[in-house]
């Protein structure tokens, strides 16, 4: 998955769960009622790569200024990673379930300034209350499921919060595309997340606290009033003695990196060396997740197809699909495999998967823009002197042109294919919205983003296929690490910084990837992801242990001594550890 965290659960364990539930349906209102928060967080991280297409056709600005496409794409992740620090405070003060509501209030009203916008600013504004929301369900939904599920079928409940992030960005290039052909078009897409989010706010209404934030806060009768309805009568008294202990020890841990701001909890667990190299590895594979690119791909996927020859919104829409598709399925084969393989197994191939999609990503894109049509005088002059490129009508050496040349002299140039053929010699003509009609008008097409080729459907085959190289390990693979890498006592400090880094990460990518794209093309863009993934493929040799089965403290045990990865390790290491000692 993209952002958000993912938990294992076992086969045996799903079923168990089916059990559970029709014993007791009060459970699956609970889970159904928080889930609907990654739901939420899933519709508005991936509804924008389809709207934005619509919002550059609506908005001549948005279309011109790169940066601005930008921003509105962006302003979503900023908001998230304010979202989750305020989200953290609010859950311990006042509770999961107003932390939910409050998150459901922003969904709420950033859907609706944002189907209502007369300007991009305050699509951007819609944005930032989106991504508010965004950053406090993505820590706040799986918490209440987790303290509100018997502790037999938790980790299956909880892993539904993540494949319904996933399944939600495929939902929302469905809905996308459904829309396509509707007046309002971006609005409607935009909208539409306000009534999930309004059914979700009544939902809550009626569900009570997490048992555990009461018990915290000295509400020990109404915590267990609650543990009845989940659990039957018999094994009430026991878990509300597990919930004690658990308390307990979690304050006492607490206790032990002491009180102060997180400021100082930061520099606590920084100074510590166990945790501090925790962190590097945690961070690492955070980090590592992001710079693989991914995040261009569900935010700007539709976009990319266009890049590849594909000028219809609705064609890029539909090919879209694709990559959203295999994310979904790929969280589900993760939670297959991660057990069996183990983590730093799956996320080296997972890298070297994502690296080969990468380069060949980078060549499709090199050969096509190496061979994209030429650009022919007497098509440009076609619709009249004044419909062609100032940029074309000024250059010494119109000859050497061709589409992707046109493309990028000028923001002002869009290219008209040949009427017999996309592939011949087509007209590098004005970006206008009269011109566009006009050439359409011929039954020719009208490319502002890429230009027709042969290598476009390859380039949808290489998209799915780094999906599919990302998805099961470095998709969901950094969560899992991050869940048990820290010391207990420090697992919510760590976890946290890892997850700011993870955020931060998104931003930089998600704000820079259309200006990359102007400055070095899309074959340069992968290429440069690519070698950012290569970068990471060695920090995460280096740097991160496998952690599967272990139990917390040989976790400990191993970062204490330091982790080296075997062609680091001395033949004394290796006689120590064949010998079992």
């Amino acid at each position: 998955m993209v952002e958000g965290g993912i938990v294992k659960a076992d086969k045996t364990e799903f079923t168990e769960c089916f059990r559970t539930i029709g014993k007791t349906p009060y459970i699956l209102r609970l889970a159904f009622s928080a889930g609907i928060g990654g739901l939420l967080f899933g519709y508005d991280t991936g509804v924008i790569s389809g709207a934005l297409l619509y919002i550059k056709e609506d908005f001549k600005e948005v279309e011109r200024k790169t940066w601005l496409q930008e921003t509105i794409v962006a302003m979503a992740v900023a908001g998230a990673i304010i979202g989750a620090g305020v989200g953290g405070y609010l859950n311990d003060k006042f509770g999961r379930k107003p932390a939910i509501i409050i998150a459901d209030i922003l969904f709420f009203i950033g859907a609706i300034i944002m189907s209502l916008a007369p300007a991009p600013w305050m699509i951007i504004l819609g944005r930032i209350f989106v991504g508010l929301g965004v950053g406090m369900a993505s820590m706040t939904s799986p918490l209440y499921i987790s303290e509100t599920s018997p502790t037999r079928i938790r980790s299956a409940l909880v892993s539904t919060n993540g494949l319904l992030i996933t399944g939600s960005q495929f939902l929302s290039y469905l809905i996308n595309l459904g829309f396509t052909r509707v007046k309002g078009t971006w609005r409607w897409m935009l909208g539409v997340a306000a009534v999930p989010a309004f059914v979700q706010l009544l939902l809550m209404l009626s569900l009570p606290e997490s048992p555990r934030w009461l018990y915290r806060k000295n509400k020990v009768v109404e915590a267990e009033a609650i543990l009845a309805r989940i659990y039957p009568p018999e094994e009430v008294e026991e878990e509300m003695r597990a919930l004690k202990a658990s308390i307990e020890y979690e304050m006492a841990e607490e206790g032990e990196i002491g009180g102060g701001s997180m400021l100082s909890k930061v520099r606590k667990a920084w100074g510590n060396k166990i945790v501090r190299r925790g962190l590097y590895a945690g961070i690492t594979v955070q980090v590592a997740q992001q710079f693989v690119g991914i995040n261009t791909v569900m935010y700007y996927s539709p976009t990319i197809v266009q890049l590849a020859g594909f000028a219809s919104n609705s064609t890029a829409l539909a090919l879209s699909l694709v990559t959203s598709g295999l994310n979904a399925i790929g969280s589900i084969v993760s939670m297959m495999f991660v057990d069996r393989h183990g983590r730093r197994r799956l996320m080296i191939i997972s890298m070297f998967g994502i690296i080969t999609c990468l380069i060949v990503l980078a060549i499709g894109f090199f050969q096509a823009a190496a061979h994209a049509p030429k650009i022919s005088h007497a098509e440009s002059t076609h619709f009249g002197l004044n419909s062609t490129c100032p940029a074309y009508t000024t250059t010494r050496n119109p000859a050497t042109w061709n589409c992707m040349t046109c493309l990028q002299a000028a923001s002002e140039c869009a290219f008209c294919t040949n009427k017999g053929n996309q592939l011949l010699p087509g007209g590098c003509v004005s970006r206008t919205d009269a011109m566009k009609v006009a050439c359409h008008g011929e039954k020719r097409v009208y490319f502002t983003e890429g230009c027709p080729s042969k290598f476009g459907f390859l380039a949808v085959i290489l998209l799915g296929a780094y999906i599919i190289s990302y998805s099961p390990g470095m998709g969901t693979v950094p969560w899992i690490v991050n869940s048990e890498i820290y010391p207990l006592r420090y697992r919510g400090v760590g976890g946290g910084i890892a997850a700011v880094s993870n955020w931060t990460s998104n931003l930089i990518v998600s704000e820079t990837f259309l200006t990359l794209t102007e400055a070095l093309g899309a074959a340069g863009t992968f290429l440069l992801f690519a070698g950012f993934s290569a970068i990471g493929l060695v920090f995460i040799y280096l740097l991160v242990p496998e952690t599967k089965g272990l139990p917390i403290e040989e976790v400990e045990h191993m970062l204490e001594n330091g982790f080296k990865p075997s062609i680091f390790r001395g033949n004394k290491d290796k006689e120590t550890k064949a010998s079992g000692t």
